[in-house]
């Protein structure tokens, strides 16, 4: 692709690192920005600065937050049921459904010796405290991870890790196809998943 100058050139390549954004569409972005004001593109690269220099994870769920203390309990919660989820998309997709209205929590990612992650590398230990620091509160997990292969070894570890706790372990129904990612489902399928859920043991 011919580009008319160095700077439009490094431009482009830094916007298509971005993911599903590939170089014509970033020449677009490029370009459509040369053509706004000036402040668009001082205010935009403001708040990606802005963005990575004060970010927050929640210390009790690991949602993204503006603090370490996000509305983990809040008056329309049901701080019964805790729905562990890969990633802060996962929770944005389940609540966007309008079928659940329970806690979260954010594993940060699935284990996968193969990319070498393990359980260390997950917050699964902050999970466990959580459980067993909650007195008998919650009283359902629900195990909504990706369909693959890593997120069935991650949903199996942790049902083996909670077994010595009370609380129910169910999992989604398999409306998310199998290899799929729970963040990229339209959210009727995410939202049938949730209400159909089933327990954990009585999955093949």
């Amino acid at each position: 692709m011919y580009y008319p100058s160095s700077l439009v050139e490094n431009a482009v390549n830094e916007i298509s690192r971005l993911p599903g954004i590939g170089k014509k569409t970033a020449l677009r972005l490029v370009l459509h920005l040369l053509r706004e004001d000036k402040h668009i593109s001082e205010d935009l690269a403001g708040s990606i600065i802005k963005l990575r220099n004060e970010i927050k994870y929640c210390e009790v769920c690991h949602i993204i937050a503006d603090s370490t203390k996000c509305n983990c309990y809040h008056m329309n919660t049901d701080v019964s049921i805790l729905c562990i989820v890969e990633d802060t998309p996962d929770v944005l997709a389940i609540k966007s459904t309008g079928q659940y209205n329970g806690m979260f929590h954010v594993l940060g990612g699935r284990i996968s010796p193969i990319n070498g992650i393990g359980p260390d590398e997950l917050n699964i230990k902050s999970l466990i405290k959580r459980i067993n620091n909650a007195d008998g509160e919650i009283k359902e997990v629900i195990l909504a991870l990706s369909s693959t292969m890593e997120g069935d070894t991650t949903s199996f570890y942790l049902s083996k890790q909670l077994q010595g706790s009370k609380v129910m372990i169910t999992s989604i129904a398999r409306g998310i196809p199998i290899g799929g990612e729970l963040e990229y489902a339209d959210e009727l399928t995410i939202g049938r998943s949730i209400s159909s859920r089933t327990p954990f043991s009585s999955l093949s």
